[in-house]
């Protein structure tokens, strides 16, 4: 940990940040990631793959370890079945798996993009007309809003050590 944690709250590390450490702004994020969660309309294997793709690149376990309709059941997402462990898997190879179809490759790219090398996405016109043929402007904006929640408070997750000490349930208690 990088920020003092008492052992007794190693269980929920999230809730003790949120009552100790700059609350508003912390509770503030939590309720920006929780609406993420309960209002995106993406389908749910396409959200999965870019949250997925976004966990690898942050380095975060517990992101990685984290499934939306395992790990979060107050969420009612009626986007489509939860995603079995063999998508999240061809995740690592997405560019070459045959278990992916050809939106969530886009998304999990556009997840990449972000988390790599956001000034290039920002001008690549090649991706972009196949972003634009592939993805309505809502599921886009969407995305984007997504893979912000999942880049900013993952990485903050990972640097402060949280996925080292917090496990899900206590995640679960604090959203």
């Amino acid at each position: 940990m990088r920020v003092a944690l008492p052992e007794a709250h190693h269980m929920n590390p999230l809730g003790h940040l949120s009552e100790h450490y700059a609350p508003e702004i912390v509770n503030a994020a939590f309720g920006f990631s929780d609406v993420t969660y309960r209002m995106s309309k993406l389908p749910t294997r396409l959200f999965e793959g870019a949250r997925m793709r976004t966990a690898l690149i942050n380095g975060c376990q517990l992101c990685q370890n984290f499934r939306v309709l395992r790990d979060r059941p107050d969420i009612e997402r009626t986007n489509g079945p939860a995603p079995d462990e063999a998508f999240y898997a061809a995740v690592h190879e997405w560019r070459t798996s045959p278990v992916l179809s050809e939106r969530e490759k886009l998304a999990i790219e556009y997840a990449e993009k972000v988390g790599l090398d956001p000034k290039a996405l920002a001008t690549d016109e090649d991706f972009w007309t196949r972003c634009k043929a592939a993805l309505t402007d809502d599921e886009i904006v969407d995305l984007a809003f997504c893979v912000a929640v999942w880049m900013g408070l993952g990485r903050v997750a990972h640097v402060l050590g949280l996925d080292a000490v917090c496990a899900l349930p206590a995640l679960r208690e604090v959203a």
